[in-house]
């Protein structure tokens, strides 16, 4: 005959009770669970990793510009196309040595590549504005001019204007 022995008896025998133990299927569901919280987890990171880098981008582009039009009220003139953007920190790319009384630092800090990598595209004469103006223009995530990624000066076909309002889709896949 079975006798069934209540835990507070086998307490008092100085028995412990034994513990029930998960099974082998429980555990692979648990891990299956993480697995799949960890992977929204790094989806949603990586979504806000592209967002803060077209942030980024559009805040060094207002930096530029401003440094630009800095460089216009001391010289007179826009950057040429062969001193391009290097001008507004470093002297050396003056094509005129007569001017380098009149030249002063515009950007403390170089910013000859975009967040992306890429070089900033700079023409002296705008293609896309008004005579008074210039092109300044990063070609995104895809490194190709004239897509939809691309972050400029300029609003219309291929820019995205530096009004603030910039309308990109995501590939959080990292190729474009």
């Amino acid at each position: 005959m079975i006798q069934v022995v209540s835990e507070e008896r086998l307490r008092s025998l100085g028995a412990r009770p034994v513990a029930r133990a998960f099974s082998l299927v429980e555990v692979m569901i648990v891990i299956v669970i993480v697995a799949l919280l960890a992977g929204v987890a790094t989806f949603a990171a990586i979504d806000r990793l592209g967002e803060a880098e077209v942030s980024r981008a559009e805040l060094d582009l207002q930096t530029l510009e401003g440094g630009l039009k800095d460089f216009r009220r001391r010289m007179g003139r826009y950057p040429t196309d062969e001193e391009g953007l290097a001008v507004l920190w470093s002297s050396s790319t003056l094509e005129n040595p007569d001017e380098e009384e009149k030249w002063s630092k515009t950007l403390e800090d170089p910013l000859p590549n975009d967040p992306f990598g890429g070089e900033w595209g700079y023409r002296a004469e705008s293609e896309n504005g008004n005579d008074d103006t210039f092109d300044l223009w990063s070609n995104g995530r895809d490194g190709e001019e004239g897509t939809e990624d691309d972050i400029t000066n300029w609003s219309g076909p291929g820019g995205g204007g530096s009004d603030g309002d910039f309308d990109f889709d995501f590939d959080s896949g990292g190729g474009g």
